[in-house]
């Protein structure tokens, strides 16, 4: 399984890199490689590579939730069982845990939100895709101000905006004279570290795969046009098949990371005292 896919990886990228008579050029291996070329439009209004892999993500993740709710059973087959599992998972695995009861109105919301996350992170290693769209700033980014919302406006509602902000600025236990360091700190650790960090580690990790996966597979591409490094390709392409599948691995645990620390942020906005 591993194989067919790193090899229609490596023949997906060569498609898109043509070796000159002599190897790759300088101009071959630039970062136009890396680039999302518009597939409608242009300018500030392109419709990119990543943008249509983010609507494809969404309506994979749509239909399959409707396909799995459509003709339930007592007893779940197939769709449905992955789809029950996976809000069993959620529901379970993230909310109770972390969010106690109060938290089971966000079990819809968290759901979409790690299914679309990890559709999006595996579309890395897809033939013939090989592009996660987390592997751009905006989609991360756009998540992260999201979540920075719901946790805010979750936090003002169950605790008023004068509780809120005060139970976040404000520690209790914390000596008087201590808030002169402690209530910039909070602000700064709570209402701008949160988002930022969420949607920089999410990006850089799934960027990072991307690289990865990129370069073994030129240098597999590179190393078999060479009749002086083909003995060598064996050994990189057995690497890029270790990558690959390490790759689905940090897939699926950025999405349960991303997952997790939103439940972790509105859970401290509506029990702060946890």
């Amino acid at each position: 399984m591993l194989s067919t896919i790193t090899s229609a990886m490596t023949s997906a990228v060569l498609a898109f890199v043509p070796p000159s008579e002599g190897g790759f050029s300088d101009n071959e291996l630039g970062p136009e490689i890396f680039d999302t070329p518009c597939l409608i439009g242009s300018g500030e209004h392109c419709f990119n590579r990543a943008s249509g892999l983010m609507v494809l993500a969404a309506v994979i993740v749509i239909a399959l939730f409707v396909a799995g709710a459509r003709g339930g059973r007592l007893v779940p087959k197939r769709l449905q069982n992955i789809v029950e599992s996976l809000v069993d998972f959620i529901r379970n695995g993230i909310v109770m845990e972390v969010m106690g009861p109060d938290g089971l109105v966000y079990v819809p919301f968290l759901t979409s939100m790690f299914t679309f996350l990890l559709v999006c992170n595996i579309f890395g290693i897809i033939p013939f895709l090989n592009f996660p769209a987390t592997s751009r700033i905006a989609i991360p980014a756009f998540l992260a101000i999201l979540v920075w919302f719901i946790f805010n406006i979750a936090g003002i509602a169950k605790q008023g905006a004068g509780g809120y902000f005060k139970s976040q600025l404000f520690p209790p236990g914390v000596p008087t004279a201590l808030y002169i360091l402690v209530t910039p700190i909070e602000f700064v650790s709570t209402f701008l570290v949160r988002p930022f960090s969420l949607a920089v580690r999410l990006f850089g990790n799934m960027f990072a795969g991307h690289l990865i996966l990129t370069i073994f597979a030129l240098g597999t591409a590179y190393l078999l046009l060479e009749p002086v490094t083909i003995v060598f390709a064996p050994f990189a392409f057995l690497l890029m098949v270790f990558m690959t599948a390490f790759e689905v691995l940090v897939a699926a645990l950025q999405a349960y990371i991303f997952t997790i620390l939103t439940a972790v942020y509105i859970g401290l906005a509506m029990h702060p005292e946890h």
